[in-house]
């Protein structure tokens, strides 16, 4: 029971505030060509051809832009629009569906993941993982990034078995 004798009457109920999430130059990047890569499947699955520079030079002109690290951006982005294909191939055995069942945001998050586990290893595992199961937590559905996270440690398994043993 509330204690009316603590609480005015006429006092404005307390208003839950979202956390304010301090995001570095490379978490940026990352959520950048997470949004670049979303742009370019959901323009494959409809049928186009995804246009890099457009889908590039459109996400720059966003005002927190400037606030990231736009090397490693290029290098994700284009990264995983050059090696799709590849990345995929390795990414659809760990899946219980069919990839194109993805949602474009997991999908997108599973294919940054990928990327840097199998073709950039100055990224260490653990964080290449961290940092697509955030993109999903961030951007995704409800457990999205679970399943996320799911596939990529099956994956690092395979991929960067040396690092985990080491480690």
């Amino acid at each position: 029971m509330i204690d009316m004798t603590k609480t005015p009457i006429n006092s404005p109920a307390p208003v839950a505030s979202a956390p304010k999430r301090s995001l570095t130059p490379r978490r940026r990047a990352r959520e950048y060509a997470l949004q670049g890569v979303y742009q370019s499947l959901v323009m494959r699955r409809a049928g186009s051809l995804p246009n890099a520079a457009a889908i590039a030079k459109q996400l720059a002109e966003d005002p927190g832009f400037r606030r990231c690290k736009p090397e490693l951006f290029q290098g994700i982005f284009i990264g995983v629009l050059e090696h799709t294909d590849e990345l995929e191939g390795l990414i659809t055995p760990a899946l219980d569906r069919p990839i194109n069942e993805l949602s474009p945001v997991e999908h997108a998050a599973l294919l940054i993941g990928t990327y840097e586990l199998a073709l950039d290893l100055a990224v260490p595992y653990k964080v290449a993982i961290n940092e697509a199961v955030e993109l999903a937590k961030t951007f995704g559905g409800t457990d999205g990034h679970k399943y996320v996270n799911g596939v990529l440690d099956l994956l690092a398994q395979k991929l960067r078995s040396t690092e985990i043993q080491a480690g």
